[in-house]
């Protein structure tokens, strides 16, 4: 079985979650992220009781780099236990 590379998955999580983020910070941007929650809430029959604050650059690009951190991280640790947990693994590298 392949083994997964910790920096690999760690870089492709972060980008990912960063993305997604990033995508959401310019529906907030352009005006679109309201009519958005609000219809996702609605498919899922939840009446929509939160409103989307008004777009500031500082925390879209806090969102996009905390995101994409704690996904960096996460995929980087969960690939190490992966790692180690491979028949065989031991103490190797």
């Amino acid at each position: 079985m392949q083994t997964v590379h910790p920096l690999k998955a760690g870089l492709a999580l972060g980008v990912t979650l960063g993305t997604f983020h990033l995508m959401w910070a310019l529906l907030v941007a352009s005006g679109w992220a309201q009519p958005v929650v609000d219809f996702l809430f609605w498919l899922h029959f939840i009446k929509p009781v939160y409103t989307v604050a008004p777009f500031d650059p500082s925390i879209a690009l806090l969102l996009v780099a905390v995101t994409a951190i704690a996904g960096f991280f996460g995929a980087f640790i969960f690939s190490l236990i992966w790692k180690a947990l491979q028949p065989g693994a031991g103490l190797r590298r």
